[in-house]
């Protein structure tokens, strides 16, 4: 057997400029070796001497023309990653900001266990023996599901489970081998054994992703070590950056022939999936992991970017979406996996395609636009290769789980479980798409850390409690904006407590978004008129890819629905290859004042259409000095659309609103929140009115006013407050000259009003336009002294009213009545011809008792 000599990164240079290498492949694969455990300027040597190499290697005579063309694609790459490296080098540090370390720190506890920020790297020395030759335990509980202690054993070290060992155990325990075909028996985290399936070119080569996130590891052979004391260190990224997560190698044995862990169908011993997938589900909360998707997964095994495409969109274009992967695929720039949702009990007999599943993505064939799809499953169902529109190459059949190591001439097969399926087939079945982008595509990295106090159901409608950031890239281009939710506690009890499908469960912990605004970095209220609006997801991350501008200020909003805690801490990620600058987006106004109030049966008024506008809330809004202002109002019920009108009646109550009356409203009724802006409003006082587009509706609300300057809020006592009601007798108004009086009196001097109203049915009086009730013309008077010389003391405004409203009188001054001063009437009397008779009723207002005689003519 050929021994090669070791070359370190010392005498590298000294090789390669000494024109020492006549055979340079061993030289090449060292010098890869030592890029991908490197980083900094370090990386960026090592990337440069590798592409000379291979530049040197494509041009060596006596090789065939595939392998020149092999060497000298590998030379391109090599140059681009020396492109990458090179602009990290030059962008600035973007270490996040000190209340980011906060929040940091709070998210290291987790399930009872603590998983600090992650900093050096561990030395060999931390995975010996201690004094005792006690092998490390993990105190750490890993709960199962109840398939799972039906077939449990015990906990078994590896050892224990596959041993005794010869030498070369490490090969036979940690080497990925040629063939990488891992299955999932009875565990519950398809997700997870997808993804480290999808990924098996990134785990070691180029990427050598797992030396990055596994210790200990041997760099020199490429693979990872057999820890001496069975301790293991990984380097997951969750709640907001790279963290510490230790376990031991005791795994799950099971006492049938059912397995407990992943496996790899060619090598069962292979371990360090199994070891890799108990840090991941330690940090879950336990083998009883009740499921995610291959996107998270990803995102915290490996740290490569998530994105998440919803194939059953109407928007997903198939061409662009088979151009962008295809051409990052190729370079090993992104893995992809799949989900499906519901499928019907026909997709499942015919095509052997399980519901709520992830499948991994194997390779890609150009020819027809094929994926190789993978079901990690080992068992249950399986391809029946039937169903499909078109089929490359043919169905595997299932491998047993105890096969031994596959031979040579069988590596380059699809493995058990596969299928090529072609995009148009996976865009029907499939749900998702999940697609895991390697960070290094972008040179600049920027990140925020917060916590978010979930709105309270008043302003859910809005976005004023919302985080929002600005962002602007002085040179434009494209920007990736990932946020992530940071794993809880209480989101795994909500998960194992409910029952149902995956989606049920994931649907009870919530769905959040994010919105871009071309809003010049500044807050806003509303969700209206986004540049950029996300889909809203129940995974915990979700990425916006956004076309930005040079200098302009864009605003990001998160949102959400329905998350049932009531705070929460985030991560903001920011990828770009230009610098980016990014800071919380800052109010438009200075000033704000709120108010809560709520319509209920006596202020539900309605529209300004309704007979019952005015009892509406009201409020006397005094501005000092002029000012720019903002008027918002939120209710909780998203149900009730509601609006909000400023009129000029100087801070008293408004009963109707005309056009030339109003000085700003919020348009057309809108469902859960309503705005109402102006440039500049005078120095005055202004009535402000709160109203429902139909009447009777009941809701609470706020009122958030912003201003420039400090401005003042009160509530408009109702006419009727602190009045005695004494009702007016029905009656019926006929045609033109039509009069009904009726006698009134008081027993000392008070002041009162009269209020009348028709009695057509409810739902043409409180939700209809009035336009559409009969249009009787009516006026109110009140009359005083003898009948040959009356007196009015009141009369309604404006002498004729549509009966269609509610007619009212100003006050007037009613004092007892005297033998010298005759007999006081109210007078309702009908002036136009009308198209119905009408019933009418109605009230009197007064500070003291007023009696009411009969109705006659």
């Amino acid at each position: 057997m050929e021994r090669r000599a070791k070359v370190n990164s010392s005498n590298i240079s000294k090789i390669y400029h000494g024109n020492l290498v006549t055979d340079d492949a061993f030289l090449r694969q060292d010098v890869e070796s030592l890029l991908a455990t490197s980083s900094g300027q370090k990386a960026l040597d090592y990337a440069i001497q590798a592409a000379e190499l291979y530049m040197r290697a494509a041009a060596e005579k006596g090789i065939g023309k595939d392998e020149a063309a092999r060497r000298r694609r590998k030379c391109q790459q090599l140059i681009a990653l020396a492109e990458q490296l090179k602009h990290q080098l030059a962008a600035p540090s973007a270490s996040p900001p000190a209340e980011g370390f906060s929040i940091l720190r709070g998210a290291s506890r987790l399930h009872g266990s603590y998983y600090p920020p992650w900093g050096e790297d561990p030395s060999d020395a931390q995975f010996q023996l201690g004094a005792d030759q006690n092998p490390f335990v993990d105190d750490t509980v890993f709960p199962l599901s109840e398939t799972q202690i039906a077939n449990f054993s015990a906990w078994r070290r590896p050892h224990e489970l596959f041993g005794p060992f010869s030498d070369g155990q490490d090969d036979i325990l940690m080497n990925q081998g040629t063939r990488f075909d891992l299955a999932q028996d009875i565990t519950t985290d398809c997700s997870v054994v997808a993804s480290l399936s999808a990924a098996a070119g990134i785990w070691t080569g180029k990427h050598a992703v797992l030396s990055k996130i596994m210790h200990p590891f041997d760099h020199g052979r490429g693979q990872p070590k057999l820890s001496p004391s069975g301790k293991y260190i990984f380097r997951l990224n969750f709640n907001g950056c790279a963290r510490r997560v230790v376990i031991d190698d005791r795994l799950p044995s099971s006492g049938t022939d059912r397995a407990l862990f992943v496996i790899n169908r060619h090598n069962p011993r292979l371990i360090w999936p199994a070891l890799l997938e108990k840090a991941y589900l330690k940090v879950r909360g336990g083998y009883d992991f009740p499921g995610s998707n291959s996107g998270t997964d990803l995102w915290v095994l490996t740290g490569w970017i998530p994105e998440q495409i919803f194939l059953q969109r109407e928007d997903f274009d198939i061409d662009e979406a088979w151009d962008r992967i295809k051409t990052a695929y190729d370079m090993g720039n992104v893995v992809i996996t799949l989900g499906t949702g519901h499928v019907s009990t026909e997709e499942e007999d015919i095509m052997g395609l399980v519901g709520e599943h992830d499948y991994a993505v194997q390779d890609l064939d150009p020819s027809g636009r094929k994926f190789l799809v993978k079901n990690p499953w080992s068992h249950g169902q399986t391809w029946t290769g039937q169903g499909w529109s078109a089929i490359h190459g043919s169905v595997r059949a299932k491998l047993d789980s105890s096969s031994s190591e596959a031979s040579d001439e069988d590596a380059e097969s699809p493995s058990a479980g596969t299928l090529w399926l072609a995009i148009e087939d996976i865009a029907q079945h499939f749900e998702s798409m999940y697609l895991n982008w390697n960070p290094a595509l972008f040179s600049h990295r920027q990140e925020r850390h917060f916590a978010w106090d979930i709105p309270t159901k008043d302003f859910a409608a809005s976005l004023v409690r919302n985080p929002q950031f600005s962002i602007i890239s002085p040179t434009g281009g494209v920007i990736w904006i990932l946020l992530s939710r940071h794993f809880a506690d209480a989101e795994l009890e909500i998960a194992r407590n409910k029952s149902g499908s995956l989606a049920a469960v994931a649907s009870q912990l919530g769905f959040m978004s994010i919105l871009v605004f071309d809003h010049q970095g500044q807050r806003v209220q509303l969700s209206d008129g986004p540049t950029y609006s996300g889909p809203y997801v129940d995974s915990p991350q979700t990425l916006a890819r956004i076309e930005s501008r040079a200098d302009k200020a864009y605003t990001v909003v998160i949102d959400q629905q329905a998350l049932p805690l009531p705070n929460y801490t985030f991560s903001l990620f920011i990828f770009s290859n230009g610098p980016v600058h990014v800071k919380e987006a800052e109010e438009k106004m200075t000033y704000f004042t709120e108010h809560s109030g709520s319509w209920n049966r006596r202020t539900a008024g309605g529209n300004s259409s309704c007979t019952t506008y005015f009892l509406n809330p009201q409020y006397k809004l005094s501005v000092p000095r002029a000012t720019p202002i903002s008027t918002l109002l939120s209710t909780g019920n998203r149900d009730v659309h509601v609006h909000v009108d400023l009129i000029w009646a100087r801070g008293k109550r408004a009963n109707t609103v005309k056009a030339k009356d109003l000085v700003v409203s919020s348009g057309e009724y809108r469902r859960g929140c309503a705005i109402a802006e102006l440039a500049m409003l005078e120095a005055g006082d202004y009535t402000l009115v709160c109203s429902t587009f139909e009447a009777q509706q009941m809701a609470d609300f706020i009122l958030r006013i912003g201003s420039m300057t400090p401005i003042t809020l009160e509530p408009i006592p109702a006419d009727t407050a602190g009045k005695l009601r004494t009702p007016i007798s029905p009656f019926t108004l006929g045609g033109e000259g039509q009069s009904w009086r009726a006698p009134i009196s008081a027993s000392w001097v008070t002041r009162a009003f009269v209020s009348i109203r028709s009695l057509a049915p409810l739902s043409e009086t409180l939700y209809h336009d009035t336009r559409s009730l009969p249009a009787v013309m009516v006026r109110i008077s009140i009359m005083d002294g003898p009948e040959s010389e009356p007196r009015i003391l009141a009369e309604s405004k404006g002498g004729l009213e549509d009966s269609g409203a509610i007619i009212r009188t100003p006050e007037f001054d009613i004092a007892p009545t005297s033998p010298s001063h005759g007999p006081r009437y109210l007078i309702i009397e009908s002036l136009w011809e009308h198209r119905a008779i009408q019933e009418l009723c109605g009230d009197i207002f007064s500070d003291s008792p007023i009696q009411i005689g009969d109705w006659g003519v």
